[in-house]
């Protein structure tokens, strides 16, 4: 189903703005200065790590799509393609860089497989009114991925000042973490105005497949959600996990769940987190 031509217009725009005021950062623009390099890479070195390579993995989450969603609006692709994906890259490249600069191995990102269940998503979006259930689900993760990497940098920037490592703090962090909320916004937007558009079946459809489909951001091994849930831990967010999934996915609760009145958080959701908490204190 084709937005409104009054909302497809508020989108070109917020993804012009978002080109115009946060192009892709620089990183000869990066103080990569570290006071102490050895208490910092004890406490955050894991954290950059998970960060980076979510990041850097951003080129496989382009391919991802174009799987996924074979028709795609122009303002999808526009975003992602030439917007989010130069930005997010940039991301991944200073963050690793900062790690190396610590002494740590380089990240070691997924930038090439595909999945079978999304190659199975893109032949079944051929189908009529199916790619509009596959763009809720990629509007869905969009929201809880940049919601979580809100969170995550504030946090991080926070400890990252606490230890006195200003130059990190000023020239990798705040800048990254400004970029963050705008891509937040396209999501939530767009989440917005299609699942007004949707009819009650593909409502359901949508419920269904994120019930059981969701995990948080690069967690998508045992592996990988143990490392989640170590990030979680030293950045005091496994001190308060409902609280945390309950901001991570606000948006989405308040969508697809408005029939549910007093449920705070999916049960999904706080499953997924808790388990990558368990997770790290088993290993």
């Amino acid at each position: 189903m084709a937005r409104g031509t009054s909302e497809d217009r508020r989108l070109v725009e917020h993804v012009d703005r978002l080109a115009e005021e946060h192009p892709p950062l620089r990183l000869d623009a990066v103080d990569f200065t570290v006071r102490d390099p050895q208490t910092f890479e004890r406490r955050f070195g894991h954290v950059l790590d998970y960060m980076a390579r979510v990041e850097l993995e951003v080129d496989r989450n382009v391919l991802e799509l174009t799987t996924m969603l074979p028709d795609p609006p122009a303002v999808d692709r526009y975003f992602y393609a030439e917007v989010w994906q130069p930005q997010e890259i940039q991301h991944g490249r200073i963050l690793d860089r900062l790690q190396v600069e610590l002494g740590r191995s380089p990240a070691a990102p997924d930038t090439e497989t595909v999945g079978a269940k999304l190659r199975l998503l893109g032949v079944l979006a051929h189908l009529d009114g199916f790619q509009d259930v596959c763009r809720m689900l990629y509007y869905l993760t969009g929201m809880a991925t940049e919601r979580s990497a809100v969170l995550a940098y504030n946090l991080l920037h926070r400890g990252t000042e606490e230890l006195g490592e200003h130059a990190v703090a000023r020239t990798v962090l705040a800048p990254i973490k400004r970029q963050e909320p705008g891509h937040y916004a396209f999501y939530q937007l767009s989440a917005r105005g299609l699942w007004a558009e949707l009819a009650a079946w593909q409502r359901w459809l949508v419920r269904r497949m994120r019930t059981v489909s969701f995990a948080p951001v690069g967690a998508n091994t045992d592996g990988q959600r143990a490392d989640f849930g170590a990030v979680m831990a030293t950045l005091g967010i496994a001190d308060d996990v409902d609280s945390f999934a309950g901001q991570a996915v606000r948006v989405e609760r308040d969508l697809l769940w408005a029939h549910r009145r007093g449920m705070q958080v999916p049960p999904y959701v706080l499953r997924a987190f808790h388990d990558a908490v368990e997770r790290a204190r088993q290993r």
